[in-house]
């Protein structure tokens, strides 16, 4: 079942690039983008992480966390992270459960029989740990609107 605006956000743990757990509701008081994303080193996956952190200062100043979320390894991100000079930490699904909890797992992703990644995906998740904005690509070449979550995540400060 995908998680819902309205709907109490699926916690979870996972590793960040640093090799530390990251536990979502460890966040309450904040407000919570997480930016699902098929795979590191990829064109439209390098442009959508660049463009949260080229908003990162907007984000910042309105006490909201970015979590990059995908199903690479901890090694893989960390090199992504790095090559880009990403300034908010990328969580690795490589146990693809978080992707399954949101409805966001991509089947079969590029025409690979039996590998699941994430599909391009944003949530907007309040101080409460409420699901207040979801947005779900067509298909993983389509970027979010980078302004709508701008705006959703001004609407909840």
């Amino acid at each position: 079942m995908a998680a819902e605006v309205g709907q109490q956000a699926p916690d979870f743990t996972l590793f960040n690039n640093d090799k530390e757990p990251t536990t979502l509701s460890n966040s309450k008081g904040k407000t919570v983008v997480l930016a699902f994303f098929p795979g590191a080193f990829t064109g439209v996956c390098t442009t959508e992480m660049c463009s949260f952190r080229d908003r990162s200062d907007s984000f910042n100043s309105m006490n909201a966390q970015v979590y990059g979320i995908s199903v690479d390894a901890i090694f893989s991100q960390k090199a992504f992270s790095d090559a880009n000079n990403l300034n908010f930490p990328l969580l690795s699904d490589y146990q693809r459960e978080v992707g399954k909890a949101y409805g966001v797992s991509l089947p079969n992703f590029s025409g690979m029989e039996g590998y699941t990644a994430s599909e391009r995906a944003v949530f907007v998740i309040d101080k409460q740990g409420v699901i207040k904005f979801k947005w779900v690509g067509e298909n993983p070449g389509v970027e979010p609107d980078y302004d709508e979550v701008q705006r959703q995540v001004d609407a909840l400060n």
